[in-house]
């Protein structure tokens, strides 16, 4: 057993041990524990600094979560979209490739809380078909690795998904999705990341939502992912009381780009059952992306994005910048306020000649 293996056993995931430490009815816990699984690691207990702060309100179970708001179970639409077990192929040239059941920690927000935890849902006995299926389509030049959490299954499993979309001659890029180096640092083994370099293009995206998620060991961990040559991405989940505020989130995107991790996505939280506790208003994030462009690099600005229910997919949403547009001219704002008029291009070359030109004949017919 490997030593992130034995981390992993300590986690936090027994009702009364986490409703003793803190001082949550055990009822509550046993509740939201038939619903969703619970574990937190220990490296990510020990960035809670009290009760209710924002890494507390991602992981430890809320009795909110047993709440129906007549939110969904399958938000996204995922398994309308589902052409066997494993794959999701939604967009054109890309599927999603769920190849594992299990994380290292079980956000209380997650999107796939219908599937994740349980293996009969997302099954390894599954993969081959989900590989024939991305061989079988080419179309298909970019497969995304996700779950649950890619980087808990053992580099052995790892590899053997690795090397047989490598095989398939239209596959360009693998994407792998995870939160290990938020939950389990120490899972980004020396050994783990020499085997991960043999595949490239392969790109990670992390997912990191509070700037204290990026402890000393994490910043180190990615720094291993970034000297393999992997490009790293974030995706964040805009929560209430953890990121829905624009220093918060400012703070995050500045601290993503020292450790060499691309600011990706801000993601409006998605309509799932049992989250309307940690969903914020969409003019939340128009907000905060108002507060980081213009007033922080450009390198630290996402997209906040909305991933439509019902399988639209995702769809960007920016603060209004235009404030009028004509064939004359843009009238616009800057970040901080100023108007602005860019003149539109008047018509095409060919046609100003042509029109000079019929103007000079007319001028000399009437002459």
């Amino acid at each position: 057993m490997e030593r992130w293996q034995k981390i992993l056993r300590n986690s936090l995931t027994k009702p009364d041990e986490i409703a003793k430490r803190f001082d949550i009815p055990l009822e509550d816990i046993q509740g939201v524990e038939q619903e969703f699984k619970i574990r937190i690691t220990p490296h990510y207990l020990s960035l809670i600094k009290e009760k209710g702060d924002p890494i507390y309100r991602q992981i430890v179970p809320d009795k909110s979560e047993l709440v129906d708001n007549e939110l969904m179970e399958d938000p996204l639409g995922e398994d309308r979209d589902s052409p066997v077990h494993n794959v999701v192929h939604r967009y054109p040239d890309r599927v999603l490739f769920l190849i594992s059941h299990v994380c290292a920690s079980y956000c209380r927000f997650c999107t796939r809380k219908r599937k994740v935890g349980d293996p009969t849902k997302i099954s390894w006995r599954f993969i081959d078909e989900g590989i024939e299926y991305i061989a079988g389509h080419p179309e298909v030049r970019d497969v995304i690795l996700s779950g649950g959490d890619p980087l808990l299954l053992l580099d052995e499993k790892i590899e053997y998904v690795l090397q047989n979309l490598r095989r398939i001659p239209h596959v360009e890029i693998i994407r792998i999705h995870t939160r290990v180096p938020v939950f389990l640092p120490q899972r980004i083994t020396a050994k783990l990341v020499k085997m991960l370099k043999k595949y490239h293009p392969l790109y990670v995206n992390v997912h990191f939502n509070h700037p204290d998620e990026l402890a000393p060991i994490t910043v180190k961990a990615l720094g291993r992912l970034a000297d393999a040559g992997i490009p790293l991405g974030n995706q964040s989940v805009l929560l209430k009381g953890v990121n829905d505020d624009p220093e918060t989130m400012k703070k995050l995107m500045q601290k993503l780009l020292q450790a060499r991790v691309k600011p990706y996505y801000i993601y409006q939280a998605d309509m799932v059952f049992g989250t309307e506790h940690l969903r914020t208003k969409v003019e939340k994030g128009l907000e905060i992306m108002e507060a980081l462009r213009g007033w922080t690099s450009g390198m630290a600005n996402p997209y906040f994005v909305i991933d439509a229910p019902g399988g639209g997919g995702k769809i960007p949403l920016l603060p209004n910048y235009v404030l009028r547009l004509t064939e004359d001219e843009v009238v616009l704002r800057n970040y901080s306020g100023r108007v602005f008029r860019y003149k539109q291009p008047q018509q095409n070359g060919k046609m100003q000649i042509e029109e000079l030109l019929a103007e000079e004949i007319q001028m000399y017919l009437n002459d």
